[in-house]
């Protein structure tokens, strides 16, 4: 997540003024809030996982100092502490563009950051500002970056990911094609935090919920259960089959230090069976796709991974 929608397409880019429109809680840990506003009109939607930033109002002060002109971000940064809106990384969960209306799930983490501490106390009527793209003259100039999942041809899908993810992957189940197949593990906090999804009947959905566990540790055994039996099919079938080629040992992967370095890699789209994407705590994400890749024999070409967040590290 972080600043990948910004940088080199950030002109393309605008901030857009919204109001609450709506705040439902979903479940203990998610907060669905509803935000709308004759500036969606021009809001343009890019992909099933799409990613925007979320700007906070400052106490006492709101948006009074935040630029909204296509230099925006560089206007941004160069503000002062003080006067500089806190951004954060959220997935649209739906947007009706016929009503101006968008919906973004958020989790409850009480007073442990801005934007937790913002939803935990927004009004129907509330200000809140969101930076999205903009819809443009013509199609091909879409930006590209704030959607990730692509998967192709391939008629096989594995998604995993935790509380963050769960919006993006609720919001990519229900626009799947009707004849995927596949599996998704999504790990949330409690038993009363499963969400209900519409999803395709031959993609297996597995809520799991920690329920004090540590984070990531239930949906890794998932993930690799789910792994020893496609390797079992690969072996039984043929790697064809079963979208995987069985452990590879060999496979040399770029060690990338989660506590330094933003975890985030979208392969191109192949022509493979199986396509996986997950998303989440970086450290867990990073242990899945070297599983998936050197244990499973996926090629590092069919797996997105996205490191969301990290313990004890807050998006900056």
């Amino acid at each position: 997540m972080r600043h990948a929608i910004l940088g080199v397409v950030a002109a393309r880019y605008r901030v857009f003024s919204v109001r609450v429109a709506a705040v439902t809680a979903l479940t203990p840990a998610f907060v669905r809030v509803t935000l709308s506003g004759p500036d969606l009109a021009a809001f343009a939607s890019v992909g099933l996982d799409q990613r925007i930033k979320v700007v906070l109002p400052i106490p006492g002060h709101g948006f009074t100092d935040l630029p909204d002109g296509s230099d925006w971000y560089a206007a941004w940064r160069a503000l002062p502490d003080a006067t500089r809106n806190p951004l954060r990384t959220y997935t649209v969960r739906s947007f009706r563009p016929d009503a101006h209306e968008l919906d973004i799930d958020f989790v409850a983490h009480g007073d442990a950051g801005p934007a937790s501490r913002w939803v935990s106390s927004c009004v129907v009527g509330d200000e809140l500002r969101i930076v999205g793209p903009a819809v443009p003259s013509s199609p091909a100039e879409l930006p590209s970056g704030a959607a990730e999942f692509a998967p192709g041809a391939a008629n096989r899908i594995l998604l995993a990911g935790d509380e963050t993810a769960a919006p993006a992957i609720c919001a990519i189940l229900e626009a799947l094609d009707v004849t995927t197949v596949g599996h998704v593990f999504i790990e949330v906090p409690t038993d009363a935090d499963r969400l209900p999804v519409a999803a395709p009947a031959g993609v297996e959905v597995r809520w799991i919920a920690r329920n004090g566990a540590s984070h990531g540790a239930r949906m890794t055994d998932h993930v690799h259960a789910w792994a020893s039996t496609a390797v079992s099919a690969a072996g039984a079938a043929g790697a064809g089959a079963a979208g995987v080629s069985g452990p590879a040992s060999d496979v040399e992967l770029v060690d990338v230090d989660v506590d330094r370095e933003t975890l985030w890699d979208v392969p191109p789209v192949t022509d493979a069976q199986l396509y996986a994407w997950i998303a989440g705590e970086a450290a867990c994400v990073k242990e899945l796709r070297r599983h998936l890749v050197r244990r499973v024999g996926l090629d590092r070409k069919q797996v997105a991974f996205m490191g969301y967040w990290r313990h004890g590290k807050a998006e900056n």
